[in-house]
């Protein structure tokens, strides 16, 4: 892409980044005394449109949608993003999977915003024609439907499902020209490989499930962190503490929802020098993952105001914002 087509995509994102949600509107948000006004509030910020169901799960989706729509229009090559849809086209997968294993039936358990939706998932699951998956999908897929279908281990499954969208993420972004995808990528493997460490040290799981977990990164050593959680909650702080991910720690200490936050946090701190970015894909990328990130928060909050939560503990789960 030119430098006029980039200059003209970054200007255009700069605009729209002037309507993300803030710290501030986000309080504005939490101050609603009901789930009904949240719902009011949001709908005067022009989220939804004129013909959306008046509730979370419509709004939400619809602004999904639109986030999408308009980074279709100003990225000059989709296949950027393609990291960023991973999870849910993994996620299709082990739904697929264990919708032809199970003979279950389940609804509204695909996301259609996918390369490849729902429908096309389950008919090359049926038909085991895992080679018209991508490259990065086709072991898991023969291995995971396998598993399966002779363990019934719903567990096993679903680990080598995750570990191989971790891998697909993480070579994603070893590939990719732009440092914010190659930053994004190392972020997302080594906060998912600490998700992970946490709550296998929680479970009692053993090192084995881990290393089948965990996929490697370049900022955390995957050998290391299975030994710290294989020792005590202590330990993966102190191994963590030493790390670029010494916050990590700070908020495991604190609270596990704190932890939980902070590792959303951590996605939005790699992404916001993409602010001052104006001459690469960098703010378009980021725009869409600050999207993905308003959204998310936006549901924090209309979930709790949904199970009358104290406004103060709902707050302790609210993510930082880009802007």
């Amino acid at each position: 892409m030119s430098d006029i087509d980039f200059t003209y995509a970054v200007a255009r994102t700069r605009a729209l980044e002037v309507h993300l949600f803030s710290a501030s509107t986000i309080e504005q948000l939490l101050a609603c005394t009901t789930y009904e006004e949240c719902l009011d509030y949001l709908l005067e910020k022009g989220w939804g449109d004129d013909d959306t169901p008046r509730d979370a799960e419509s709004i939400l989706s619809r602004e999904r949608e639109k986030a999408w729509e308009t980074v279709r229009e100003l990225a000059p090559d989709m296949s950027m993003f393609d990291v960023l849809f991973y999870p849910n086209l993994f996620h299709n997968l082990k739904a697929a999977i264990k919708e032809v294993c199970t003979s279950e039936t389940n609804a509204h358990i695909f996301y259609e915003d996918s390369p490849i939706s729902g429908e096309q998932m389950m008919e090359i699951i049926r038909e085991k024609d895992f080679g018209r998956l991508p490259q990065s999908m086709v072991r898991a897929a023969q291995d995971a439907y396998d598993t399966l279908l002779h363990t019934r281990d719903g567990q096993l499954c679903d680990v080598i499902v995750d570990k191989a969208a971790l891998d697909a993420i993480y070579a994603a972004g070893k590939a990719a020209e732009d440092d914010i995808i190659r930053d994004y990528a190392e972020s997302v493997v080594a906060v998912a490989d600490i998700k992970i460490a946490v709550r296998a040290q929680k479970t009692a799981k053993t090192a084995e499930f881990m290393k089948r977990a965990m996929a490697d990164c370049s900022t955390i050593s995957v050998n290391d962190l299975i030994r710290a959680a294989g020792s005590s909650m202590e330990a993966i702080q102190e191994y963590l503490s030493g790390t670029v991910y010494a916050a990590g720690a700070k908020a495991l200490e604190e609270s596990t929802s704190a932890f939980e936050r902070w590792c959303d946090n951590r996605i939005i701190e790699t992404i916001k020098p993409q602010k001052y970015n104006s001459d690469s894909v960098g703010p378009i990328f980021a725009y869409a993952i600050a999207r993905e990130n308003e959204i998310k928060t936006v549901r924090i909050v209309l979930t709790g105001k949904q199970n009358d939560l104290p406004v103060d503990s709902i707050r302790e789960r609210v993510r930082e914002m880009y802007v």
